[in-house]
């Protein structure tokens, strides 16, 4: 189970996210790939896949997809807000930071 607590704005936001549901080989999703995307879509399974015995990928659904994307785009703004906000102001030119690479 992935939990993960960010904050944005000051508001803590937490993410729940349940584990692999169940699994299928590379063989059986060859044959099972309708019902392996159809329990992804409409029962939020998520279903790993894996070759000679270890996980491989994992099949989600696209609500699944957009909420880690969002969870993603919300760690991005907090690293951003924290590095300006810790920026001093300081800036070298290319070719200072080429002689602090050479030396």
């Amino acid at each position: 189970m992935i939990r993960a607590v960010y904050t944005d704005g000051g508001v803590a936001i937490l993410m729940v996210m349940d584990t692999v549901t169940s699994e299928v080989t590379t063989r059986e999703l060859r044959g099972q790939l309708a019902d392996v995307l159809g329990r992804a879509m409409y029962a939020g399974e998520r279903i790993g896949v894996t070759r000679n015995g270890k996980l491989a990928a994992v099949v989600i659904g696209v609500g699944d997809l957009e909420a880690l994307e969002e969870f993603e785009m919300a760690q991005d703004l907090a690293a951003y807000r924290e590095a300006k906000a810790a920026d001093d102001g300081a800036r070298v030119t290319l070719d200072e930071l080429r002689r602090g690479l050479t030396q």
